[in-house]
């Protein structure tokens, strides 16, 4: 029985305006009613989704957000953590240099806020990311000795896809690398991603594997769709995630593919 339906935002429950439709707002609400818990997975920090929060009505003592790609769960009524796994600072030095050295900016997020290094080229991330957040444009040897959630290069998808082929062997073993975005690659503690965060969820609240539904589209989500009970991407995921999950939506995330495919499933199984 499915007690959990775990969703990505971007290009998954979020249209391309960026915003909840009406139609997968009543869907999982009418869901989250019932009795399921409805959890955003997301690479964004708590701040950044609390509308979304707040329009799913997702604000009850057992509603829980996974936030950073999995390096935070986070209860969403007190924002206090369930789970917080980072990074010192001294864990980036590796990446500022090769950034450095390819003339390729870079953001560090700590669990409240984003630095921009600007020693290196503008990044993109501010732009793009926007939300109830703080950044501070710092040079990479000012930022402050604290636990970071991860770091991102922001970029045009052309410059990222030679980033990832060139990748060195030494930021492959220091960092769990992956591209949420075409123009957004994401590094993490090694170990982490959405799949291992919803582990701890689950454990928490005394459920399994078997107990979990996720949705995604992307290369961050692999790991949530594998390790579900009924993993299913959406139309428009990428070839990778549509392999990996047991399910693909009939619609995009443009035309309610989630709300579709939630209606479909549960009148046919509970």
């Amino acid at each position: 029985m499915i007690k959990m339906i775990a969703l990505d935002l971007d290009n998954t429950l979020l249209n391309s305006d960026k915003k909840i439709s009406e139609a997968n707002t009543a869907a999982l609400k009418k869901l989250h009613k019932a009795g399921k818990a409805v959890v955003l997975c997301t690479g964004r920090p708590i701040n950044a989704i609390w509308d979304w929060l707040k329009q799913l009505g997702l604000m009850n003592e057992k509603d829980y957000s996974v936030n950073f790609n999995g390096s935070l769960v986070i209860h969403n009524v007190d924002k206090k953590p369930l789970m917080e796994k980072g990074m010192k600072r001294d864990h980036f030095t590796h990446l500022h240099e090769f950034c450095e050295a390819h003339n390729y900016p870079l953001d560090i997020l700590d669990f409240n806020g984003v630095y921009p290094i600007n020693d290196l080229p503008l990044s993109g991330y501010e732009k793009r990311l926007g939300g109830n957040m703080h950044f501070l444009h710092v040079p990479f040897a000012k930022i402050p000795d604290v636990d970071y959630s991860k770091a991102v290069i922001c970029t045009e998808p052309a410059t990222l896809d030679k980033i990832v082929a060139e990748m060195p062997a030494q930021l492959s073993k220091e960092f769990h690398i992956v591209r949420s975005q075409p123009m957004i690659l994401e590094f993490l503690k090694p170990g982490i991603d959405k799949g291992s965060a919803l582990d701890v969820l689950l454990d928490h609240l005394g459920w399994t594997r078997e107990n979990l539904m996720t949705f995604g589209d992307a290369e961050n989500d692999l790991e949530m769709l594998a390790s579900a009970g009924v993993g299913v991407s959406m139309a428009n995921g990428t070839p990778e995630a549509k392999k990996t999950a047991n399910h693909v939506t009939v619609l995009d995330n443009n035309h309610d593919g989630v709300a579709d495919f939630l209606k479909t499933y549960f009148a046919k199984n509970e």
